[in-house]
């Protein structure tokens, strides 16, 4: 068993830390101009021109079950959908705004279509809801508003009432929850201080956080309808699980709750490119390297990871995802159960630099990832006497070891033992190979 302890959360967060690997799918009215899911505020897109989104909104080659399929075959267990991104626009059915996908030319359900889909796959379902609203006759204009830099932004803003937005948001969340069966997650986006340059006129100083979310009263709703919901810490009320973004360091292990030490829950957000949205001419697409890493060094740091696919306007995806996807297909396929069910491992366990450990959760097993490793054995500390038996995990073949050899310092002090796994020449060819080792 690991010998840290995890802080126990309001929600199940057992089958997330099990599952370990999720698809995000970040859709909107924004995949038509397909330049960025930010593209309203970084223009300054007046509602009237943006509204030719909404008007010409048709994904006729939207096949949720082929986005369940594919989430599948890349080992994915569980997704989030955006059912409303910062643009306001919402996928599904709902009774509170006349900005969604009933009254586009598509007409149908989105979010009704994913949840079927995903569920039929086994796959557990998230929401990602954003708190920002750049549509909303309610919503505030700050800093990161579209409005922003309008001649007139003051008289816009008058009238605006947070309290009514922050009600507004309770409504649709109680829609999302209660008419599409048991949701596993909901996932907030986001919150921001006060800017410092923010005009007298700009309400909160341009803030929005915990007190104009209103966000007691929205996690008490949710809890009430869904008690053991999985829910990320960006209303500003930590509850479940922490959601870094593009980013994976040496930190993450050491995210900790500052009162009791106890180990927090976590998951790394990625993206394929630059952009969650889809983006045409997008080129700093990840390496397929890059893609295995990402998800290694995740877990292996204590985290999950959830990888972004931006959907076309058309509702495919476009044949760069395809191929990142076949990626995580190939190399999960033999390598999974180095992922799942697995955490970071024991602390006393040390390995060469450029490789990383997973550990099962019942201790019984340990995983070598050999990221960046180029040599004819790999190193490992704190394992001498306690290997029963290694293999290659992607085909079964057994890997020898050698016990107890001694390693000193520059200065000739001796530190302790160590013990080597040799590695047979076919591993430089593959794609982070993996030694599974079973302890005694």
């Amino acid at each position: 068993m690991s010998t840290y302890v995890r802080k126990k959360t309001p929600g199940d967060t057992s089958w997330f830390v099990r599952d370990r690997f999720g698809m995000f799918i970040h859709f909107g009215l924004y995949s038509l101009p397909a330049r960025h899911e930010w593209i309203k505020t970084r223009e300054y897109i007046s509602e009237e021109k943006y509204q030719s989104y909404f008007n010409h909104f048709n994904p006729d080659l939207l096949d949720a079950r082929e986005w369940a399929r594919k989430a599948k075959a890349a080992g994915m267990k569980y997704a989030i959908l955006t059912t409303k991104h910062h643009e306001g626009f919402c996928l599904f059915d709902t009774k509170y705004t006349d900005y969604n996908v009933m009254n586009t030319p598509y007409g149908k359900d989105i979010v009704r279509e994913y949840v079927d889909a995903f569920r039929a796959e086994g796959l557990k379902i998230g929401f990602y809801y954003s708190l920002i609203d750049w549509h909303h006759p309610d919503f505030p204009i700050d800093k990161a508003h579209p409005r922003r830099k309008d001649a007139n932004a003051a008289e816009l803003d008058r009238g605006r009432d947070m309290k009514k937005y922050a009600q507004y948001m309770r409504d649709q969340v109680t829609e999302l929850l209660t008419n599409y069966g048991k949701i596993d997650i909901l996932y907030f986006d986001f919150s921001y201080p006060a800017h410092p340059d923010a005009p007298a006129w700009m309400q909160f100083g341009g803030a929005k956080g915990k007190e104009q979310w209103e966000s007691e009263k929205l996690i008490a709703l949710i809890r009430s309808l869904a008690p053991d919901i999985i829910l990320n810490d960006r209303a500003q009320i930590p509850q479940d699980i922490c959601t870094p973004e593009q980013e994976i360091s040496p930190k993450m292990m050491n995210l900790v709750d500052k009162e009791t030490g106890e180990a927090l829950t976590w998951e790394a957000c990625h993206t394929f490119s630059g952009s969650w949205g889809y983006n045409r001419d997008e080129t700093s697409w990840k390496t397929p390297k890059t893609l295995i890493d990402l998800l290694v060094r995740t877990v292996a740091s204590g985290g999950n990871m959830i990888m972004n696919v931006g959907p076309t306007s058309r509702g495919d995806f476009d044949d760069r995802a395809d191929e990142a996807l076949q990626v995580y297909a190939k190399w999960m396929k033999r390598n999974s159960r180095s992922i799942y069910g697995c955490d970071r491992a024991d602390p006393e366990f040390g390995v060469s630099d450029g490789a990383y450990l997973t550990q099962s959760a019942d201790g019984k097993r340990l995983y070598v990832h050999l990221l960046d490793c180029p040599h004819a054995s790999v190193k490992l500390t704190g394992l001498d006497g306690k290997i029963d038996y290694a293999q290659l995990l992607s085909d079964g073949s057994e890997l020898t070891w050698k016990e107890n050899l001694s390693y000193y310092d520059s200065a000739g002090n001796y530190l302790g033992t160590y013990l080597t796994v040799n590695l047979p020449g076919t591993v430089f060819k593959m794609l982070d190979p993996v030694i599974e080792i079973f302890l005694k």
